[in-house]
């Protein structure tokens, strides 16, 4: 089961990237979309937490719910949606798993935590593999449109690992309530935050939006991305740990890259090919000493007797 699930939670979040470019091209507005998508998610997991008893509603009124809930979900989704209007959902995906790379450099550059040469090396190479993924459309003909687009992407991953970071803080803040609980109020306040900016920056035509392709954006990305998606990876860290189900940055954007090549004609030059594959080994070096780490433990665990594990992880939220 928990092979089977980690692999499912690979293609579902494989496939939101193309979901959300479906919503976008179909005239959603992309931070109405977003919004809406984060904040039904996030208020049906709490709800039904609450109704179970596993959940008060006064953590929602905690600071660090709003803190949590600008870099995981407001600033990383506000970019990626807006630049899916521009970039396609496979090149989203990939630049996307830059996110692993990014909490690295972050802890060493403003942390100031020691690493190894191995993650340096994993984090030129992805460097790289960025240049090699935009260089086909780095000409003075380029769309400008789609360069914004891609350099939004990366400056959301900026949000993305600085809210991983300071997820720890919180997670240590509040011992006694549950990861899904957590991710699920700070999905409220992103969401809620991304409504806000819609309703100043966007002309939100409800009549437009009811078309197939956006309505069924829009349910896949609230029950199966959302709701399924981020119960299976806290199922996973349950059973595992963090690290494992994180994983997913590693097999996702060549699921994304397929999908949207197979099902919505993206394409993609030879170049950016190598471009992606260098990124995807470039992160898995930089995280390398991580995965050992995940694999020792699982070891070791095996060969002593079992213990009651705490299931309290890094708030990851689904793509």
């Amino acid at each position: 089961m928990i092979i089977f699930n980690y692999l499912l939670i690979c293609f579902i979040f494989g496939t939101t990237f193309l979901a959300i470019k479906i919503g976008v091209d179909a005239s959603t507005p992309p931070f109405f979309s977003a919004g809406i998508r984060f904040f039904a998610a996030g208020l049906l997991v709490f709800l039904w937490l609450a109704w179970n008893k596993k959940a008060s509603f006064a953590l929602l009124f905690h600071k660090e719910m709003l803190l949590t809930g600008i870099g995981l979900t407001f600033g990383t989704f506000s970019t990626l949606y807006w630049a899916e209007q521009y970039v396609s959902s496979g090149i989203a995906a990939v630049l996307s798993a830059t996110a692993p790379m990014i909490i690295l450099v972050l802890q060493v550059l403003v942390l100031r935590q020691k690493t190894s040469a191995r993650s340096v090396f994993g984090s030129v190479l992805g460097f790289a593999g960025i240049v090699l993924l935009l260089l086909p459309r780095l000409t003075l003909s380029a769309d400008l449109g789609w360069m914004i687009g891609c350099v939004a992407i990366l400056f959301g991953q900026l949000f993305y690992a600085s809210g991983t970071l300071y997820s720890k803080r919180v997670i240590q803040r509040f011992p006694q309530a549950s990861p899904i609980a957590l991710n699920a109020a700070q999905m409220i306040w992103g969401g809620l935050l991304l409504l806000i900016l819609s309703s100043v920056t966007e002309q939100v035509d409800i009549q437009s939006m009811l078309t197939t392709k956006a309505i069924g954006s829009l349910l896949y990305l609230i029950v199966i991305g959302s709701m399924v998606g981020h119960s299976l990876f806290y199922w996973l860290i349950a059973k595992t740990n963090p690290i494992f189900p994180a994983t997913w940055f590693y097999v996702s954007p060549t699921i994304a890259l397929v999908l949207g090549f197979l099902l919505y004609g993206e394409t993609i030059s030879w170049l950016s090919i190598i471009g992606v594959f260098t990124i995807i080994t470039g992160t898995v070096f930089a995280n390398l000493d991580s995965l050992k780490l995940l694999l020792c433990k699982r070891g070791t665990a095996d060969m002593m007797p079992a213990r009651k594990a705490d299931a309290h992880g890094i708030i990851h939220p689904s793509k």
